[in-house]
């Protein structure tokens, strides 16, 4: 497909999932001018692709119990959405562009985590039971978009968190208008970077909560990616607080 027909298709996506008119949902995704900046959005577009192609192979579709083409019908109008973010990554630094994440709904975290693969292990759930992990829920001031998937943008390992309590990183990370990843984000980011958790570096989960002092967390045991928890009050210097800088999606599938 050529940028032109991309960029296309991308608008008449937004288009059609937000009532706007075709030159309102180009400008909003490209500016004033209506006018894309070729690169960006090709890097958007083949990030997007790369992305989706994982949850395709990692059987999402499957766990959903939908086909890959319907599966990829549900994610496709986020194209549009991502045409407009920055895709920009940077593993070593903790940084990462943008993110697909599925819905709890639409694959419960119990599934989605034993779909993650890092370096041929795949990932497990220690210390909870599915009955348990599904009892987590987002914090209150966790806005998550309705959909069978949207897209964080701005994410960060939370690398400047480790040795802090999650109570006190949740703090920090509101303090600078940012918000904490979910289990469900978290899941994501280490399903399409599967290197984000490494043996010293596991990801603290503190937007999710059941109404007790357990934060969930994603961290390396055994050479598996492992979804587990940790008490509240308690630092870790492995462990930091990830957080995202923004959610959007394109409304309910």
């Amino acid at each position: 497909m050529t940028r032109d027909r991309a960029i296309k298709r991308a608008v008449r996506e937004r288009a059609a999932s937000t009532g706007e008119k075709y030159t309102q949902a180009r400008r909003a995704l490209f500016g004033a001018t209506g006018d894309a900046a070729p690169d960006a959005v090709s890097a958007a577009f083949v990030e997007f692709d790369r992305q989706l192609a994982t949850l395709l192979e990692r059987g999402h579709p499957r766990a959903a119990g939908m086909g890959d083409t319907a599966f990829g019908a549900a994610i496709e109008p986020l194209r549009g959405v991502a045409a407009a973010l920055d895709p920009a990554a940077d593993p070593d630094a903790g940084r990462f562009g943008f993110v697909i994440v599925v819905s709890g709904p639409l694959v419960p975290v119990s599934t989605s985590i034993t779909l993650v693969r890092r370096r041929g292990r795949a990932g497990v759930l220690s210390m909870l039971t599915p009955e348990e992990l599904a009892a987590f829920g987002p914090i209150k001031q966790v806005a998550l978009p309705a959909g069978a998937a949207y897209l964080m943008s701005g994410v960060d390992d939370g690398r400047d968190s480790r040795n802090h309590t999650p109570d006190d990183g949740l703090a920090a990370i509101l303090a600078r208008g940012r918000s904490p990843l979910t289990i469900e984000e978290g899941i994501a980011l280490v399903t399409h970077f599967p290197e984000a958790v490494a043996t010293n570096g596991g990801l603290s989960l503190a937007g999710s909560r059941c109404g007790d002092r357990r934060v969930c967390a994603l961290w390396i045991s055994r050479g598996a990616p492992k979804l587990g928890w940790c008490w509240a009050g308690n630092p870790h210097t492995w462990l930091g607080i990830a957080s995202c800088a923004g959610r959007v999606g394109v409304g309910p599938a």
